[in-house]
Formats: structure tokens, sequence, C-alpha cells
């Protein structure tokens, strides 16, 4: 058995609590705070930084149980090291914080490859595509009028042509923030709504002729992603021209197999901070292109560019407000968008990003 060339020779964790800048909220829930896990391992002389918006639970399952299994594996084998993690929580349970956990080392494990290789990740995956399209995405249901609209304009004004909002947690009110979100984009700027399954299936069929009336293109979990017919009927019965999308909470491939195989979205997305990391979203972009299904990349901007350039059939990212600023707040190297568009810095290793350590302690469990 030939020695590693490039063993791991440890994994750092920690977690990090951060403030909204304003309350949020949604459909189903409402917060004012984000809870950031970074996971590094080590090989070398590089460091590679993965990480997941996730309890800080997650952080101890990598700490007690992962840590042990990565250390002097080979940091050039992220196959291996990915199905070892995965039997080392078989009785823990895979979906949920385990996933997460094991997203942020892959993720990491990724970013640790093409720094000793002295590669871009987006180089190392390969380019379909020069860069990643995104949608902003943010007009909680918690924000003003002139939250709302100035958040929304503020996209337009940069560029991105396509912008969304959340809606379901006052549906008396849904369609007027609808109507105050067209007025603030302007016709030429796509419009999507996400719902995180707050809508019964009779008034989610309601809500979608009078949204598609004020030009809305994007319906996000009009049911809950479990509710499958649900999501079915809404893409059978929906009006044309509307994409119905669900995904972001699987964890598994098995998931998007079966929303895939109900015929339940027009759109499938995926969470790399989720769904196993890189490794897991790029076996869901698989399925997706054997489905014939393209693939939306679910929030954690700054984690989706370089499998977003790499993936065929992949349309877009979410540029999600609170993880786009704890980006920028807490690393080096997080990109913006140029007329839409996250391009890779291709002059710089890995995911071009490095943690600011210092300006995170003040968050810190």
């Amino acid at each position: 058995m030939r020695a590693h060339e490039f063993p791991v020779t440890r994994v750092d964790v920690s977690a990090y609590t951060i403030p909204t800048d304003a309350r949020e909220g949604d459909g189903t829930f409402a917060w004012d705070k984000t809870t950031l896990v970074v996971a590094e391992v080590t090989a070398g002389n590089q460091t590679g930084i993965g990480y997941t918006y996730a309890d800080e639970a997650t952080a101890l399952v990598i700490r007690e149980t992962l840590a042990n299994e990565i250390v002097g594996s080979d940091a050039l084998d992220i196959p291996g090291s990915w199905m070892t993690m995965n039997h080392a929580i078989r009785n823990l349970g895979r979906p949920g914080i385990d996933s997460m956990a094991i997203s942020a080392v892959d993720i990491a494990l990724w970013d640790l490859k093409a720094r000793l290789l002295g590669l871009p990740l987006a180089s190392l995956l390969g380019q379909a595509r020069d860069g990643a399209p995104v949608y902003g995405s943010g007009g909680f249901t918690t924000y003003s009028r002139e939250q709302l609209q100035t958040q929304l304009s503020s996209w337009a004004a940069m560029g991105i042509p396509r912008v969304k909002i959340k809606v379901g947690s006052h549906p008396e009110d849904d369609v007027e923030r609808v109507r105050q979100a067209r007025e603030a984009i302007g016709p030429g700027v796509e419009l999507f709504v996400d719902a995180n399954g707050a809508y019964t299936r009779k008034q989610a069929l309601k809500f979608a002729e009078e949204y598609a009336a004020l030009g809305v293109v994007w319906f996000e979990e009009p049911r809950p992603s479990d509710d499958l017919e649900g999501l079915r009927l809404l893409r059978d019965r929906g009006p044309a021209g509307m994409d119905i999308a669900a995904g972001e909470y699987g964890y598994s491939l098995s998931y998007f197999q079966r929303m895939l195989a109900a015929g339940a979205v027009d759109v499938l997305q995926a969470d790399a901070s989720r769904c196993a990391g890189i490794t897991g979203f790029l076996g869901a972009a698989a399925l997706c292109h054997a489905n014939h299904a393209p693939i939306s990349a679910h929030c954690a901007p700054s984690l989706h560019v370089a499998p977003g350039c790499a993936v065929v059939g992949f349309v877009h990212l979410e540029y999600f407000h609170d993880h786009a600023r704890i980006e920028g707040m807490l690393f080096d190297g997080v990109l913006t968008p140029k007329g839409g568009v996250l391009y890779p810095d291709l002059s710089r290793p890995g995911m071009g990003m490095e943690f600011k350590r210092a300006d995170a302690e003040r968050y810190r469990i």
C-alpha cells in the first residue's frame, strides 16, 4: 500500500453566531441570528476551508466523529474520505446535522486539494461556463415596504436580472407585497417568490394565478418539499411560464431522486452546505442531468460558484442576503456579482477565500 503524498494532519472546527442586520422571516419561520460552522483541514503546508450554516451541534459532530476518521487520510482522495464520513455517522442518522457536518468537511477537502495542486477550485472541477448566474434573494416577510423595495431595487441597479421575495406568513398581504416588489424592480427584472411550504394546495393554486399576472416566473416551495403530490399538482396545473422549484432540504441523493422521479419540480434546488458537500452537490447535478432537469444552488453563494460553473444544467445560484453579508464580513476574497454573474477568481487557489479569524472572534460560540 503506497504512502499518502499529502496525509491530513489536522481537522479544526469553530462555530459563530452572527446577528442579522434586521429581523428576517419567511412563510413559516423568523430569526434574528445565523450560526456559521467553519471546518479547516490541513495537509502538507496548506489548509482548506469549508463551512455550513447550521446549529452549533454540527461542530460537535465534526470534532468528535468526523475529524478522527479524516486525520491520516489522503487529502487528494476525496471520494474515499466522503465514503468514510458517511460510514462514520451510520448510527447517528444521515439527514440534518450529520449531513451538514459532512458538508463542511467535504468542502474544506475540495478547497484543500485545489490549494495543494496550486489550482483554483473552478479549474480543478472543470468549467462548463465562465461564471455562475445569480438571483438576489431576501425580501423577507418581516420587512417593511421601504425595506423590501430598497433591497430589491439595489439588486436591480447592480445588474442582477432576477430577484426573490418571501411570502406566506400573512397570505392576505402577499399579493400586495408582490405588487410592491414588481414596482421596485420594473418590468425588465424577473421576479421569484418563495412560500417555504406555507400554503395549502388550493391556496397555492390561487396565488400562482395571481402572481403570474404580476410577472412571477418562479414559485418556490408552494407546498412543503415532502408533499411531492402537492408540488406535482402545482407543476401540472400552475400557469404556463412559472417554474415550480424545491429541494433545498435534500440531504441525500435518494431524496433528490424521489423528487425527480415524482415529476414534482421544474427546477431542482440543492445546497452544498447541506447535501454532503460539493461531492453531494455534484451527485445531485448528475441526477438532474440524467432526468433532463435543471439545477439551482440554494444559499451559501460563495460555496456554489465553482460547482455552479462546473455542472451541466446549472441555471443560477441564490445570492441570499444574510449569507452574502456574513461571507463578506468573515472571509477575504468573497466575490461580487458583475452583470448578475459571479465569476471565479482564477488567480487564487481553492475557492479563493481566506477566513478572517480575528474579525470572527467576537461572534465565536
